[in-house]
């Protein structure tokens, strides 16, 4: 399977007899999947199989689609003019005309008021609508293939762009744990100064007890754990990639872990070239999941 963005656009238009259906489709980002429905009105009896079909294609993203209906000239209801109402309303105009010397009333201005000019409702058989229905569903499916196509083009891209992050990741974990502090003669050195440095300034410490010390503080320096697990995460996050489908949760989760293992190794850290590491794995993690919550 791909991956997909939650990102893209799509429009699809198609005619069915004499009228024009067109569907245009926005998704952006979102922790779920919801569909904020635009549809024509007298149209929104569709709306819960609308929210069917794009549920059923897609499982995060704000999605917006909105439907558009041109109904052919031929189909137009024609007005109709209660013409006793107009009559009555002509007698009148020219009574208040001969009594207070009012204007003549216009053709125009009689069909302007209310009740003169009647827009019937247009009726419509139940198997025109069966058949208008299928054919702006079918116009629907058609955009979504359009979306669906938009959000894999652009999780295309983001796949590059993690995995430059995940390659970058696995060279800075390397390279701490190849890190010369970390070489046992090198941690030896260390210790064995530090303790000299602490039995000049006070005769009354006990050496041994100090040794010990020293050595406990070593152990619990050391970041074999961490590079262990961060190598783990690196594997597992290809894996995902690789695997497509809707992943973006867990590299999240992921990104999540990663974080906290380099602030752990910031931490322990007992050198400044493994804490300068540190701080640059940290601020590819960040970049690392700035970009994964664009992903379904």
């Amino acid at each position: 399977m791909n991956l997909q963005s939650m990102t893209g656009f799509s429009r699809a238009a198609a005619e069915h007899d004499g009228a024009s259906v067109a569907w245009e489709l926005k998704s952006v980002n979102g922790k779920t999947i919801e569909a904020r429905l635009r549809l024509q009105q007298g149209f929104e009896r569709l709306e819960p199989l609308v929210r069917q079909l794009v549920q059923k294609r897609f499982s995060r993203g704000n999605i917006q689609a909105s439907l558009t209906v041109g109904r052919a000239a031929g189909t137009l209801v024609q007005p109709v003019i209660n013409e006793a109402f107009l009559k009555d309303l002509a007698g009148l105009a020219k009574r208040l005309e001969e009594q207070f010397g009012l204007a003549p009333a216009s053709a125009d201005g009689l069909l302007a008021l209310r009740g003169v000019l009647e827009i019937p409702e247009a009726t419509e058989t139940e198997e025109a609508r069966v058949a208008i229905d299928a054919a702006i569903l079918a116009v629907l499916e058609k955009a979504l293939d359009g979306l669906e196509q938009a959000r894999q083009a652009e999780g295309a891209a983001l796949k590059a762009v993690l995995g430059v992050h995940i390659g970058t990741i696995e060279v800075l974990v390397l390279r701490a744990e190849a890190d010369p502090s970390r070489e046992p003669a090198a941690i030896r050195a260390r210790i064995a100064e530090q303790v000299a440095l602490l039995m000049d300034a006070s005769a009354n410490l006990d050496e041994s007890r100090l040794h010990q010390e020293a050595a406990f503080l070593a152990t619990k320096a050391d970041i074999r754990e961490e590079i262990d697990r961060l190598k783990t995460h690196v594997a597992s996050a290809r894996a995902l990639l690789d695997g497509g489908g809707a992943v973006g949760r867990k590299l999240d989760f992921l990104a999540q872990e990663f974080n906290r293992e380099s602030n752990t190794l910031c931490s322990k850290s007992n050198a400044a070239t493994v804490t300068a590491i540190g701080l640059e794995l940290k601020a590819v993690v960040d970049q690392f999941r700035e970009q994964v919550q664009n992903l379904e």
